[in-house]
């Protein structure tokens, strides 16, 4: 009879548990994963149930906030803002509301000295007349006409102000009112006469003789530097209006588009002037900063 041959320890050694020691084995038994994509599914689901990794997530979170924050303050403060201006004494003029208006400012084209010198008119037409007859004149009844006629007469002044006072006009008129301002102060028919001319090039003996121009006729309402300037005028009144108006969408877009209006303006005039007495002028004295030409303008 053949000796037996005992099998067990071999097949022990196949299917008991030493076979998780094999590499398959082990990875077909215990299947896990070594890393978890960060924006994965699993990942949100392991920070939500986990407070800890939670707490971790807000605190990254408001770092970039606050870093993203500080970055576009230093931003705007090193390149300014393309819709902000800096107080310059022209500026606090166009931003003067009802109640600080001075008495110089009239509405209607009125000029402070057409409508004095309208008033003594009417004053000297409207006065009483002297009897000729001196010797059957009565004097009192002279002296209480005249008291009279300058009581009327400072009653229609008190009228006449407080009809052509643009306090009581609108927002159109005050509007009419800083046009004016603009053209005063910046039209070239007043700053020819103060600032020097742009630096010129150096001409060729073979260039082109350009002949002068001719001389400029009445007041300027179309370079430039008026137009930049009735632009930010336009501009203030809209930002102070939609200050208080937060859901004025059409008013928003057209401030957008006086906005980029201006900033073609500045750059043509730049261009033009190559940086001059004239450019440098204009703004200053409407206190613009570098991001109101420069770069891409977004509001």
């Amino acid at each position: 009879m053949p000796p037996r041959i005992s099998l067990q320890p071999s097949l022990r050694a196949i299917t008991g548990p030493s076979s998780v020691h094999l590499p398959f084995a082990a990875l077909s038994l215990n299947p896990t994963k070594t890393s978890v994509r960060a924006g994965s599914t699993e990942s949100r689901e392991r920070r939500r149930h986990s407070p800890f990794l939670m707490a971790q997530s807000r605190q990254r979170k408001a770092a970039n906030i606050s870093r993203q924050k500080a970055l576009t303050e230093e931003r705007e403060g090193s390149v300014g803002s393309p819709l902000e201006t800096q107080p310059t004494p022209f500026i606090q003029e166009l931003r003067k509301t009802q109640s600080n208006l001075q008495d110089t400012d009239i509405n209607y084209l009125v000029t402070p000295d057409g409508l004095k010198d309208a008033m003594e008119y009417s004053k000297n037409l409207t006065s009483p007349l002297q009897s000729p007859d001196r010797s059957t004149a009565d004097p009192q009844l002279e002296k209480e006409a005249a008291e009279r006629h300058l009581q009327e007469h400072r009653n229609a002044q008190e009228a006449i102000r407080r009809i052509v006072s643009i306090g009581n006009g609108n927002t159109q008129d005050r509007m009419r009112l800083h046009i004016q301002k603009c053209i005063e102060t910046l039209g070239r028919h007043n700053t020819d006469n103060v600032l020097p001319p742009k630096p010129s090039s150096v001409s060729h003996e073979s260039a082109t003789v350009h002949p002068e121009k001719t001389p400029r006729v009445g007041p300027d309402t179309g370079s430039p530097e008026v137009q930049v300037a009735i632009l930010t005028a336009k501009i203030l009144n809209l930002s102070r209006h939609l200050q208080t108006t937060k859901k004025d969408k059409h008013n928003k877009r057209n401030l957008r588009v006086l906005v980029h209006k201006r900033q073609k303006l500045l750059r043509y005039l730049r261009r033009k002037e190559r940086g001059g007495p004239r450019w440098q002028n204009l703004m200053e004295t409407l206190g613009l900063s570098e991001a109101a030409w420069n770069g891409e303008i977004s509001m």
